[in-house]
C-alpha cells in the first residue's frame, strides 16, 4: 500500500475508528492528528493511535500521503482552506461527511479537484466521540467514494484498496448522486424519526403514559433520534434541496395512505404494507450503515428474582460481551421477556448458542 503517513483533522467517532483500523492493519503507519480539543488528540496519542498530536493546522501536514477531514460538514470547508498552503503535490485529500456537494465546490474553488476524493463511511452508533471509536466499526460497512471528471483514477484505486484493507466495502458514485441517495436512506429517516418522537411528546397526557409504554416498534424506529442535534442541523442545511424534495414525496405518500385509512380501502392498505414488507425483506444485511444495525436476541425467562443475573453471568462466563440488557415490558412488537443487545453479529450468535445449550428459549428477532 502506498499510503504510509496519515493525517487527521478531527478525531471523533468515525475519524477515530478509521485511525484505529489503520493502526490495526498497518502498525508501522505514521499518524498525525489535529483536533480543536487538546484532550482528544492527547488521549489518542496515549492510546498509541496517533504518533504525533498537533494543536494547530500547519506545515506538519505537508508530509502526509493522505489527509482525512473529519470535522462536521460545515467546518470541513473552513479546515480545508486553512490546510491549503500545506498540502503536498502528491497528497490525497478526503473527508468523511455525509453531504458532498459543498465540499466538492470548495475543492474546485481551491484548485484541488485532482487531489480530492470524497469519502463517506456508512457506519456509526448513537454514541459519539473518540472514546467510543473502534476499529471494527467499519467492518462490512459500505464506504462511499465520490468522484468527479477530474478524479485521478490511480488515486481512486489506491483509496479503494485502503478501504478494503480496513474491512469496509467501497462503492464509487458521482458526488451529486451521493447526496440524493443519502438524503433518502439516512437524512429523511432522521427527520421522520425526530418528528415521531416529537409527535408523542406533543400529544402525551400529563402522566406521560405514551412515554411509559413506548417500546418495541416505536423505540426501534426512533432510536436514531438520539444522534447529535448539531450534526443533523448542519446536514439539513447543507443538503436541504434533496431532503426537501424527498420530504415532499413522503408527505404526498402519507396523505395518500391517510385517504386509504379514512376510506377503509382494504385493498390499498394491504398493498401498502405488503409492498413495504416485500421490499424491506429484500435488503442486503451489512454490519453497519447510516442507521446502525442492532444485534439483539429475545429470551424467555420466568419472572423470578435472580433470573436476569443468571443469564448475564452465564454469558460473562463464556466471555460474551453484552452491550445492553433489560426486561421488555411492552411486548406488542417484541417477543421474549428479556432483550439482550450485543456489539457484533458474532456476539449475538455465540450468545444464542450458549443460551440454547443451557435450556433457554430464544425467540426470533
Amino acid at each position: 500500500m502506498s499510503f504510509k503517513r496519515f493525517g487527521f483533522i478531527g478525531l471523533g467517532l468515525i475519524g477515530g475508528s478509521i485511525a484505529r483500523a489503520i493502526k490495526d492493519i498497518q502498525p508501522d503507519s505514521y499518524i498525525l492528528a489535529y483536533t480543536p480539543h487538546k484532550e482528544t488528540v492527547d488521549t489518542a496519542h496515549e492510546a498509541g493511535i496517533v504518533d504525533k498530536p498537533l494543536y494547530e493546522i500547519g506545515s506538519d501536514f505537508d508530509s502526509c500521503d493522505i489527509i482525512f477531514l473529519c470535522a462536521p460538514v460545515e467546518i470541513n470547508n473552513d479546515n480545508l482552506e486553512k490546510l491549503r498552503p500545506f498540502i503536498g503535490a502528491d497528497t490525497l485529500i478526503t473527508d468523511i461527511g455525509s453531504v458532498k456537494n459543498g465540499i466538492h465546490e470548495k475543492v474546485k474553488e481551491l484548485g484541488l479537484e485532482k487531489q480530492f476524493i470524497g469519502g463517506h463511511p456508512m457506519a456509526g452508533t448513537e454514541r459519539i466521540g473518540f472514546n467510543n471509536s473502534k476499529a471494527s466499526l467499519l467492518e462490512n460497512a459500505y464506504y462511499i467514494l465520490t468522484k468527479t471528471d477530474a478524479t485521478d483514477e490511480n488515486k481512486l484505486s489506491e483509496y479503494a484498496d485502503l478501504v478494503k484493507s480496513i474491512g469496509a466495502i467501497p462503492i464509487i458514485v458521482p458526488f451529486l448522486q451521493h447526496d440524493y441517495i443519502t438524503a433518502a436512506i439516512s437524512h429523511v429517516p432522521h427527520v421522520i424519526s425526530a418528528s415521531l418522537v416529537n409527535l408523542v411528546h406533543d400529544n402525551d397526557s400529563e402522566d406521560q403514559l405514551m412515554k411509559t409504554i413506548a417500546a418495541g416498534g416505536f423505540k426501534d424506529i426512533t432510536r436514531i433520534s438520539s444522534s447529535s442535534p448539531v450534526m443533523w442541523q448542519q446536514i439539513c442545511t447543507t443538503n436541504s434541496f434533496n431532503i426537501s424534495e424527498l420530504l415532499s414525496k413522503y408527505i404526498d405518500s402519507l396523505y395518500d395512505i391517510k385517504l386509504a385509512i379514512d376510506e377503509h380501502d382494504e385493498e390499498k392498505l394491504l398493498d401498502f404494507f405488503g409492498n413495504a414488507r416485500n421490499y424491506r425483506e429484500s435488503f442486503v444485511e451489512t454490519s453497519s450503515g447510516p442507521i446502525p444495525q442492532q444485534f439483539t436476541i429475545h429470551v424467555d425467562i420466568a419472572d423470578k428474582p435472580g433470573n436476569l443475573a443468571k443469564v448475564a453471568t452465564l454469558l460473562s462466563d463464556h466471555s460474551i460481551n453484552i452491550k445492553n440488557i433489560g426486561i421488555v415490558h411492552n411486548r406488542e412488537y417484541e417477543r421474549g421477556t428479556l432483550r439482550i443487545e450485543f456489539h457484533s453479529s458474532q456476539g449475538k450468535a455465540d450468545a444464542r448458542q450458549v443460551l440454547t445449550d443451557n435450556g433457554y428459549t430464544i425467540q426470533s428477532s
